[in-house]
């Protein structure tokens, strides 16, 4: 289902119901400013922290165990941050290349370790690399992914940023304005579309929602 302009303003609208992601988003932004940099311990454990308000259930470990999710992260980070998009980059700017690599450093980061007995997974990944770029990289859950594109590997999530750019720039199309501009106009302001497409979908695959006629 194409979103339109005027239903990514329902959405909006019917999302601002729920409040709890945008605290705990809020609360990741103050501690990581001006940018979450997963090089620093303190941003990784802040990272954790969002995740697990996000619903990833990930374990953080007692007095004495492995730092999997900490050690782990970071030899992620270490190896991909200079694939990432620069922060200014919004997804209707992303190109074909920028989504196929994408695929690849989304599957490397949701294979990576985050407990002794789990991976970080395709939801809590998607939504890591969402906070490391939340202008550009579009979120999902386990039923977004099913539901829209069949699968929850690599491939998959380069069709969901390909997917999520064509409805970027049609709405920017159809609405004559700046992203920055139309998303405030959404009421996010300084958020992003990508973040707004990340709402339309968990309500529309997610929740069965249906904006009304």
């Amino acid at each position: 289902m194409t979103p339109t302009l005027a239903t990514l303003r329902a959405s909006a609208l019917t999302f601002g119901g729920y409040d709890q992601p945008d605290r705990s988003w809020s609360a990741l932004t103050l501690a990581t400013a001006p940018g979450l940099d997963l090089a620093l311990p303190a941003h990784r454990d802040a990272a954790h922290v969002w995740l697990n308000a996000w619903g990833c259930r990930i374990r953080k470990p007692r007095d004495g165990e492995p730092r999997v999710f900490d050690e782990a992260v970071a030899a992620w980070w270490e190896r991909w941050h200079t694939g990432l998009p620069a922060r200014e980059v919004w997804l209707a700017e992303l190109s074909d290349e920028d989504a196929a690599a994408l695929g690849e450093c989304f599957a490397d980061l949701a294979a990576t370790r985050a407990a002794p007995t789990r991976t970080l997974g395709p939801t809590a990944a998607s939504k890591l690399l969402f906070a490391l770029r939340p202008n550009a990289l579009m979120p999902w859950d386990n039923l977004i992914a099913q539901r829209l594109h069949g699968a929850r590997d690599g491939a998959a999530y380069t069709r969901h940023l390909t997917t999520g750019r064509t409805w970027a720039r049609a709405v920017l199309a159809e609405s004559g304005l700046a992203e920055a501009v139309l998303v405030e106009q959404l009421g996010r302001p300084g958020g992003s579309l990508a973040k707004v497409l990340d709402e339309y979908c968990y309500l529309v695959y997610t929740r069965d929602w249906v904006a009304a006629p």
